[in-house]
């Protein structure tokens, strides 16, 4: 399936619409860079046009790459249920966590790729690969592209060594690997770059919402605004810990009235979110504060409604490559309760733009002192907000990738352009 340019360059959101918030020398600045790349097709390929934090970025990349004039596309590869049960545990393998994989896996996964590379249409100049489900890809390269970029948005700071060097056949291949954390980063031959994701702060899902519109979504779920509220936004994954959100939850109600919501969908990459689901719900039964939200993918002002009533908002991953629903909570000012792991130690300083946490008794103690001191924590708030205009807004991105794709027709160490 390939996003053409035609349908990806309609987007509400113009660059001119981004200077009040980065300055009009930031997007002069993006407009010279991508002039230097006139005549040059991009194509991102990753496994999802919807579910995670991959579709999102590229939803809104795409389409300002194409305003600035760089012709960018979007194709995603097909894949049964079993392909995509395989590239899940995968991604659970690569975080750490120990899967049984089998040969039959490998075999299923060899045989869908294979598919996908006989029949997928692909042109362009500089490949953009995201993540290991379109891995093997790379045996186009020679035939298709002048630049291939393996693009890795996980945690593979300490991988099962097996599916890592079963991936690592194909990815020393390609022309250059980026990372999202200098810990991600694994020892190979091609060139490696370090590039953090970002939110776009006119989204649907973070640019500021009406009072009535607010209203409408706790009315929807019938949220008591009485009460203090957690909330937590994440597909439904082991890696996420929502399970683990639920206990410290109640180790903090014992003594201070809150309710939580755990809001999130599914992907069509993930087969293990329903079952996630489900253990989620049965855990939750019985109490009327827990309100757990089956949110669909084009729900972005909904979420972005619940962000901006919610007291704290959590992020308790078991793992996480980045996270990008606590940037998306720094720049609304909440303050946030995060686990010490991945990409969130990026955006979380702890006890200066948020507090992190290493268990559950120590997220119930974070979530009870910001409870119990408002001011703190509109204060750690305002830090985080900061933190992300300066760091990881989508213009700062786009700045990034677009200095990655001149770099790719260069190979020394500092370009002059």
């Amino acid at each position: 399936m390939l996003l053409d340019k035609e349908a990806t360059i309609r987007s509400k959101a113009r660059l001119h619409d981004y200077i009040p918030l980065v300055g009009r020398g930031t997007i002069e600045s993006l407009y010279n860079l991508a002039e230097r790349l006139s005549g040059k097709t991009i194509v991102n390929i990753n496994s999802t046009f919807s579910g995670g934090g991959v579709a999102e970025i590229l939803m809104r990349m795409v389409p300002l790459l194409n305003q600035l004039g760089v012709d960018t596309r979007w194709m995603v590869i097909k894949g049964n249920e079993s392909f995509f049960t395989v590239t899940k545990k995968f991604h659970n393998a690569l975080h750490g966590k120990k899967e049984e994989i089998t040969p039959q896996d490998y075999a299923l996964f060899l045989d869908v790729s294979n598919k996908n590379i006989e029949e997928m249409q692909i042109t362009g100049d500089i490949l953009f690969i995201h993540d290991p489900q379109p891995v093997t890809l790379i045996k186009k390269k020679g035939e298709v592209g002048e630049k291939w970029v393996w693009r890795c948005h996980i945690d593979v700071s300490n991988p099962d060594l097996e599916v890592w060097n079963f991936l690592y056949q194909y990815v020393v291949d390609y022309d250059a690997t980026v990372f999202s954390a200098p810990n991600f980063a694994r020892k190979l031959p091609n060139r490696q770059f370090l590039i953090h994701p970002s939110i776009d702060p006119l989204s649907d899902k973070n640019r500021e919402l009406p009072k009535e519109t607010i209203e409408s979504v706790l009315n929807k779920y019938n949220l008591d605004m009485e009460k203090p509220i957690i909330l937590q936004v994440s597909r439904f994954d082991y890696l996420k810990d929502p399970i683990g959100v639920i206990d410290a939850f109640e180790m903090v109600r014992k003594n201070i009235p809150c309710q939580l919501v755990l809001a999130g969908g599914t992907a069509t990459d993930d087969p293990e979110s329903d079952k996630v689901l489900e253990e989620v719900k049965e855990r939750a039964s019985g109490n009327s504060d827990i309100h757990v939200l089956l949110i669909p993918p084009e729900s972005d002002i909904e979420i972005n409604a619940l962000q901006r009533v919610a007291t704290i908002v959590m992020q308790k991953s078991i793992k996480e490559g980045f996270g990008l629903t606590v940037t998306e909570a720094l720049w609304k000012a909440k303050p946030v309760v995060a686990s010490a792991v991945g990409g969130i130690q990026l955006q979380v300083k702890n006890k200066f733009t948020g507090l992190l946490c290493h268990s559950i008794d120590g997220a119930a103690y974070a979530l009870r002192l910001l409870l119990s001191n408002p001011e703190y924590a509109q204060w750690l708030g305002k830090n985080g907000q900061e933190h992300v205009r300066q760091n990881f807004l989508i213009t700062r991105h786009l700045k990034d990738y677009l200095l990655l794709f001149h770099s790719l027709y260069h190979h020394q160490d500092v370009v002059y352009l």
